[in-house]
């Protein structure tokens, strides 16, 4: 920890992760001298790696990244880190009540639900497209479409149970829950968020892998991006250093962290909503920004990994890709195999009602479940584990769940025009304010860029 000092700099960033980093660089570049004060003993914030050996990582964080994220990609070129195509070039499985499939392509071949899902992605388009990125509280019907979980507006649109279970598996891993649990009008602007100011958000964009989000990772795992802009930050980064309290004043701000008390001229706070309303403030953020803030918690997520010496998978064709119905406490897996294919690795979200049901359960029961799930995908030796890692994104202190803030019925209509709103010489950074891959770690970097060029302006 650093030691106990008093220093005075143009702006302390809180958080150390792609917001906070990308901010503080761009504060650099432009001459400003600046402070990253972050709570844990690394940086990254939800990107971390997990050291497999032998130099090789696999990641239990964010990882993946695609079209339109351009952001992101030319950060990371920048810094020096190479992407890599993520997908496997096999056959996919899709578990239906135990039973299993492999298919080719993009769509899971189940009869039943797939006309239906296409309605459901041709409605869902049309929705979102009226959705303003940057203001979805202006969307047309914005307050009826807030007015109700996006489960009940997929039924009413006339979607099926089976199309809406689909839909579930893509939210089980990017909301920690289901379309019960966020307002249909948070939920079609999170569509509408897949994309850039050219290209409109698309369903399609944001579930697909090959030209979809999840079209490839970074070689040597998503938190180095974060290590090297640390590192360029060349000692201006101080870990195990967590914020308790922003007092401002006529003349500047004065922020106390463990790692000592820091006086600016202004503040990026680039930690989660929720987290950023339990810093004692002086005075009070103000009671819309704080509600607001209190009204954005995370979803519940886990991610497990099982390695294995190889990945024996792609021998017999398969990707190590899986969708999982019916009972199954892993909804989707992924191969999560390092850029070499060796060690084997697979990956899958424990997230939402399954995280409820499985969290709080003996970790050896609970493991057993998880390598059931990947047995049903890829056959009886995804037990023979190498090593088995489980990261409870819900047990993080400085994260409190996963992996991005979620907006119930209500909030955006009340509250949503106070998300991004400046209090005094406070700035606010991080991927929940970005109107393009809201929650991504593109929609982060876009954020650390726009917040350091208000601020710039403002100063």
């Amino acid at each position: 920890m650093t030691s106990t000092h008093s220093t005075r700099v143009d702006v302390v960033v809180i958080g150390a992760g792609l917001a906070g980093l990308t901010a503080a660089r761009e504060l650099v570049a432009a001459g400003r001298s600046v402070a990253v004060l972050e709570a844990r003993d690394r940086v990254g914030g939800r990107l971390l790696n997990h050291d497999l050996g032998d130099g090789q990582v696999t990641e239990i964080g964010g990882q993946f990244v695609g079209p339109t994220q351009d952001h992101i990609l030319a950060l990371a070129k920048e810094v020096g880190v190479a992407t890599y195509e993520a997908a496997v070039p096999c056959e996919r499985v899709y578990v239906r009540d135990g039973k299993a499939r492999r298919f080719a392509g993009h769509t899971p071949p189940d009869l039943l639900a797939l006309p239906d899902m296409g309605i459901a992605l041709a409605r869902i388009g049309r929705a979102a497209g009226k959705v303003p990125p940057a203001a979805p509280w202006r969307a047309p019907n914005a307050r009826d479409l807030d007015g109700m979980t996006y489960e009940t507006w997929l039924r009413k649109a006339e979607v099926t149970g089976d199309a809406v279970d689909l839909i579930n598996i893509f939210l089980n891993s990017a909301y920690g829950g289901e379309a019960r649990d966020a307002s249909a009008l948070f939920s079609l602007w999170y569509v509408s968020t897949f994309g850039d100011e050219i290209h409109p958000g698309t369903m399609e964009r944001g579930t697909g892998t090959s030209g979809g989000a999840q079209d490839s990772r970074f070689v040597g795992g998503s938190q180095l991006v974060a290590t090297r802009l640390a590192e360029e930050l060349d000692g201006r980064v101080h870990l195990s250093a967590p914020v308790r309290r922003i007092s401002q004043d006529a003349d500047g701000v004065t922020v106390v962290s463990d790692a000592g008390d820091w006086r600016a001229d202004r503040v990026i706070v680039a930690v989660p909503p929720l987290l950023a309303s339990r810093i004692v403030w002086d005075p009070l953020l103000p009671p819309q920004q704080d509600q607001l803030f209190q009204r954005l918690p995370f979803g519940t997520l886990m991610k497990c990994v099982a390695v294995y010496d190889t990945p024996f998978w792609r021998a017999e064709g398969l990707s190590g890709m899986g969708l999982l119905r019916g009972g199954s406490p892993i909804r989707e897996m992924f191969d999560n195999s390092p850029p070499d294919g060796g060690p084997g690795v697979l990956m899958g979200f424990l997230g939402g009602k399954e995280w409820r049901k499985w969290a709080h359960r003996p970790a050896g029961e609970r493991r057993g479940a998880v390598l059931r799930s990947f047995a049903q995908v890829v056959g009886e030796r995804a037990y023979d584990t190498v090593d088995y890692v489980e990261q409870d994104w819900t047990a993080e202190q400085w994260t409190r769940g996963g992996p991005t803030s979620v907006a119930a019925p209500g909030v955006l209509t009340e509250y949503g025009e106070w998300l991004g709103r400046a209090f005094g010489r406070v700035h606010w950074a991080g991927s929940e304010f970005s109107p393009y891959w809201n929650g991504f770690m593109d929609g982060a970097v876009r954020s650390g860029r726009h917040t350091a060029t208000e601020l710039l302006h403002q100063s």
